[in-house]
């Protein structure tokens, strides 16, 4: 016979309810755990940058060509572009930390596969790999944080990672320079591939022991149909922009940036229903009624567009018109990346005191940076040496740093947990997307005018068109809300 203990639950006392189990708490990301995913996330974005200092070197060892050197770059730039949203997707159905540890293992083998590429296409060919095993691994960085941190931790941890975005594309250059100055045992520019083995290892270890394991718990399948349309939308946008100049603009470039605003808008409507039917779409319209979504990602396309840009025409007017090597092109590069380091460190008190001036401040030095940069080289070509870009350097990289960061937070401050994967997922594409936008139309620019108008010409109309891009993200900063959270 059964006991009444047995069927009944158990009452502490009268009129108290039943004690229920507490849910369990949510996963909880520790500083070496927020460690770790910076780290994991810095590898993407200076892989992106890296690779500049180091096109000559890659072109005469590999007798590449202008095409095929503009793949090396496009490559990585439109794989990682393509498929980041996707990677957010995987890492909400099947674990962030899962999907981040497959991600470190990925990129470490394709990025040995870079480091010993016998010839310019098998090189081409892995940085394609390496451009998805990075969309694999960043938006698990941004989706853990989102997920695993609250409150005030929360904006913390997000400052940091912009200020990891910002930093590591710099670093990128700077490292680049060193590393192929160095030739290690010989080894040239494959350096810049090599080392990410030894780093991704490392955070293999970490992300083992630090970083929790968080999914959402409804989690959606992947959308075919929005996942082909984004791919085909910004490959048909990007592959012609990067290749067409060095290919002689022939006619299937044209007929690709034709295509791509048909694909978008096919894009926008598959999406549109599918949320409304129910379905799973890619990239949820509902997020973009967020109004922190919308306007950080307007902020961030002006803004990434003209750093792109910036940092691949530096990289070659330093090394073709001031015959830098690679070590001095990335030296020059240094003060750009202690000033934004230290405005990094310097904003979440400043956004907490000054709100959306913060923003719209960084913007204003940012421009003034770039004007003494343009002014440096009208009036100092071509005996110019580190020190005297300096100032300008240093203007432009402490601006960037008060803005990047706090338009990373802006972004993803509204956005559900459950969601954290796709809102990161969104927020690296647009990003990652408008680097390489700002790399093929500023880069093409510049490398039109070089051949008419010389170097340094082309160089400071460079300049003065990423102003303009400068000048569009604070005007729109004037829409922000006045408290930023």
């Amino acid at each position: 016979m059964t006991s009444r203990a047995q069927v009944l639950p158990r009452v502490t006392r009268i009129g108290a309810p039943a004690r229920t189990s507490p849910s369990p708490a949510a996963p909880a990301l520790g500083a070496l755990g927020l460690l770790t995913v910076l780290l994991g996330a810095a590898l993407p974005m200076v892989d992106f940058f890296i690779v500049n200092v180091a096109l000559p070197t890659i072109d005469r060892d590999l007798n590449a060509g202008p095409a095929v050197l503009e793949m090396v770059v496009a490559g990585y730039g439109v794989a990682y572009a393509v498929l980041l949203v996707l990677g957010g997707r995987l890492g909400d159905m099947f674990g962030r930390r899962t999907l981040f540890l497959w991600g470190l293992a990925t990129f470490a083998l394709t990025s040995l596969a870079c480091g010993i590429a016998p010839n310019a296409w098998t090189l081409v060919g892995a940085r394609v790999a390496q451009g998805a095993a990075s969309a694999l691994l960043l938006p698990q960085a941004l989706a853990t944080i989102q997920a695993a941190t609250s409150g005030s931790r929360r904006g913390k941890a997000l400052s940091y990672y912009g200020a990891t975005a910002g930093v590591a594309s710099v670093v990128g250059q700077v490292l680049g320079g060193l590393l192929v100055s160095a030739d290690i045992a010989g080894s040239g520019w494959r350096a810049i591939f090599l080392v990410n083995v030894p780093v991704a290892a490392v955070a293999l270890v970490l992300a083992l022991k630090a970083v929790p394991e968080t999914r959402s718990p409804h989690p959606a399948r992947v959308d075919r149909p929005g996942t082909l349309l984004l791919g085909a939308t910004l490959i048909t946008l990007l592959l012609p922009l990067t290749e067409g100049r060095a290919a002689g603009w022939p006619l299937w470039s044209w007929l690709l940036l034709a295509v791509s605003p048909l694909l978008a808008a096919a894009f926008v409507a598959v999406e549109m229903r599918g949320e409304r039917t129910g379905g799973n779409p890619l990239l949820p319209p509902s997020l973009l009624r967020l109004h922190s979504v919308r306007s950080g990602l307007v902020l961030i396309v002006p803004f990434c567009l003209g750093f792109g840009g910036f940092m691949f025409v530096l990289a070659v007017a330093m090394q073709d018109g001031l015959h830098f090597g690679a070590l001095a092109a990335g030296a020059a590069l240094v003060p750009l990346c202690a000033a934004f380091f230290a405005a990094s460190l310097l904003g979440p008190r400043a956004v907490a005191r000054f709100g959306r001036r913060t923003v719209t401040g960084g913007s204003a030095i940012q421009g003034v940076g770039l004007l003494v940069l343009a002014g440096t080289f009208l009036w100092g070509w071509p005996h110019l040496g580190i020190w005297a870009l300096a100032p300008g350097m240093a203007l432009a990289g402490f601006g960037q740093g008060f803005v990047l960061p706090v338009i990373f937070r802006i972004v993803l401050s509204e956005v559900p947990p459950a969601q954290a994967g796709v809102g990161g997922g969104a927020m690296a594409t647009t990003q990652q997307s408008s680097l390489a936008l700002g790399v093929a139309t500023l880069g093409t620019l510049f490398l039109t005018l070089s051949s008419s108008v010389g170097v340094r010409d082309a160089l400071v109309w460079a300049l003065l068109a990423q102003l303009g891009a400068v000048a569009l993200t604070t005007a729109l900063t004037l829409r922000l809300p006045h408290d930023v959270k």
